[in-house]
């Protein structure tokens, strides 16, 4: 763990690293981050038409919006592994190409089961990629950590408000079948692999890479499970994914208890992801500048409390000024990410650091949003289960606080 003031190792600059293999690695950087969540954010416009087209019970259509955050929790563990056995690149690579199966397969599923079995392939490839990418900055831009997140945080942004908005168009588009809007999105997916292939073919550039300070003979690998800073990014990356989820799957029906028009409330809600495409850059960029992340955490869980203490008031006495706030509180997902990158002393530090925080972070996220709808069941309104996500808001400042202090992981 590296003491306050302590400077940070010299940067090794590797053969090969010439402008056009930056400008290859920011390109595939982009295009992998824009197929991090379509697979996702495509389904819920169609979903009605999912279930009645494959006779879907309601049972396990729930089951498929916790799917993605199962399959992150659990493979994305295993990227670590991959990437010392093939390269960060090739693995990457690989994943793109099981994301794109996964998208192109599921729409033609023939039951209910497969096509969830299906989904849970793609997401396997977004899990992968998921916890490389921040590895893959570290690697790739040692010096500019904060600004490539924001860029592909940026990207991922766009990617998943775009699946959200267009799926519905290129359906219609399609004469109404849902399965070629759904599958339309597997060639967005085909398009980020050949970046990727060519960054995995540079080898000599890749080996190093992985472990950029230093061989891992040279150095003890660090039991993550006993490091506080660890700890402390994993309680914040849950914390904050779980105010995710329960954004994504209730905020509209908030809204519209509340009075509002349907189509209102789906602008609202679309509001708070558009957001997130400009201000995740900007609040990246800043971050990596900056030795500590405390105050930025702290700002963003007071726009956060400050969002949902005004839902819990009056939803519809100034619905834009709380989904505005909540907004910019969803900017915690790419601060996460930037504090990962910039904890780890290397990529391959960084590469763990990122399975460990994500994985467990997932995890960590899956019972909010059920706490979150039983409340809803069994309370009369909108008040307890608000009171209970306010609560959360808190402990995402007390770990944001503290896993955005100067401290290294490794």
């Amino acid at each position: 763990m590296r003491s306050v003031g302590e400077k940070e190792p010299a940067r090794t600059v590797r053969p090969g690293a010439s402008p056009r293999a930056r400008r290859l690695a920011v390109a595939a950087l982009v295009l992998a981050a824009l197929n991090l969540r379509p697979g996702v954010t495509s389904l819920g416009p169609v979903l009605e038409e999912v279930r009645a087209g494959l006779a879907m019970s309601g049972t396990l259509a729930g089951l498929l919006t916790s799917v993605p955050a199962v399959c992150f929790a659990l493979i994305g563990s295993t990227a670590p592994a991959l990437a010392r056995r093939f390269g960060a690149a090739g693995t990457v690579a690989a994943a793109g190409l099981v994301l794109t199966a996964g998208l192109a397969l599921r729409p033609f599923a023939a039951d209910p089961a497969l096509f969830v079995a299906l989904t849970a392939l793609a997401l396997v490839g977004i899990a992968v990629t998921n916890v490389l990418l921040p590895a893959v900055v570290k690697q790739r831009f040692p010096d500019r950590v904060g600004t490539m997140t924001g860029l592909y945080s940026m990207a991922l942004n766009a990617g998943a408000s775009s699946a959200a908005a267009l799926t519905v168009p290129l359906t219609e588009a399609f004469g109404g079948d849902w399965r070629y809007g759904l599958g339309t999105w597997s060639v967005l997916a085909a398009l980020s692999v050949p970046p990727w292939l060519a960054l995995a073919r540079r080898r000599p550039d890749e080996r190093p890479a992985v472990s950029d300070a230093g061989t891992p003979q040279d150095r003890p690998r660090v039991r993550l499970s006993r490091d506080r800073t660890a700890w402390a990014l994993a309680a914040y990356f849950g914390l904050q994914a779980s105010s995710a989820y329960i954004v994504i799957g209730w905020l509209p029906q908030i809204f519209r208890d509340a009075g509002l028009p349907a189509a209102e409330a789906g602008l609202l809600f679309s509001t708070t992801s558009l957001l997130g495409v400009p201000l995740s850059f900007a609040l990246s960029a800043m971050a990596g500048k900056l030795r500590h992340q405390s105050g930025i955490a702290a700002v963003i869980g007071v726009c956060a409390l400050a969002g949902f203490a005004g839902l819990w008031a009056d939803p519809a006495a100034a619905p834009w000024l709380w989904a505005v706030l909540l907004g910019v509180a969803n900017c915690s997902f790419p601060l996460a990410l930037t504090m990962i990158g910039m904890r780890g002393r290397d990529s391959a530090t960084v590469a763990r650091l990122s399975a460990f925080v994500q994985s467990l972070g997932y995890l960590l996220s899956i019972p909010g949003p059920v706490v979150v709808g039983v409340l809803y069941d069994r309370a009369d309104g909108w008040r307890p289960p608000l009171a209970f996500i306010l609560l959360l808001g808190l402990a995402q400042i007390a770990a944001g606080l503290r896993a955005g202090r100067d401290r290294r992981v490794g």
